[in-house]
């Protein structure tokens, strides 16, 4: 019960620092911070697929709602959602992964969560500048925007692990 109880507390300290801070920051037109995709990186491994949807749209959905983004925030993070189970299959260990662990940096190693939460991170800011353009004719643009994004989105998501999470025992 405690643990549901530090899900839902962190859900909305997401929802309130990714609207009310990260969003508001204006770093530069090509730079948007995105620190949501973190909630979903760190829901335990044997979460469902269908789980990992729901609470994706529901955090996307709130985050939207908040910030006026129209369903931007809600599609990408779906995106990750889904791309989650099949990037942590890619990079399983032989063993499989230990339930008492939990996908963080802390507890899998830095390799393993550069990699991997470096690569779900490029394809939901991939996705999310996609929509927002809308255009393949945009291409460049895309990238202009996804790149920086995503070095410093990654790392603002490396600095809270470091400041906010302890690791499993």
């Amino acid at each position: 019960m405690r643990l549901l109880y530090s899900f839902i507390l962190r859900f909305f300290l997401f929802v309130f620092l990714q609207s009310f801070i990260f969003n508001q920051l204006e770093i530069n037109t090509y730079v948007h911070i995105m620190i949501a995709p973190l909630y979903i990186m760190l829901l335990p491994f044997d979460t469902s697929v269908i789980r990992l949807l729901f609470v994706a749209f529901l955090l996307g959905l709130c985050i939207d709602s908040l910030s006026n983004t129209f369903g931007l925030h809600a599609s990408s993070l779906l995106v990750f959602a889904y791309l989650r189970p099949l990037v942590f299959r890619w990079f399983s260990p032989r063993d499989g992964y230990d339930t008492i662990k939990k996908p963080t940096i802390f507890d899998m190693g830095y390799t393993w969560f550069i990699l991997v939460f470096g690569i779900l991170l490029f394809f939901h800011h991939l996705w999310f500048f996609f929509i927002e353009s809308f255009s393949f004719q945009e291409l460049l643009l895309i990238l202009l925007k996804t790149l920086p994004s995503l070095v410093l989105s990654f790392i603002v998501c490396i600095i809270l692990q470091t400041l906010f999470l302890k690791k499993s025992k």
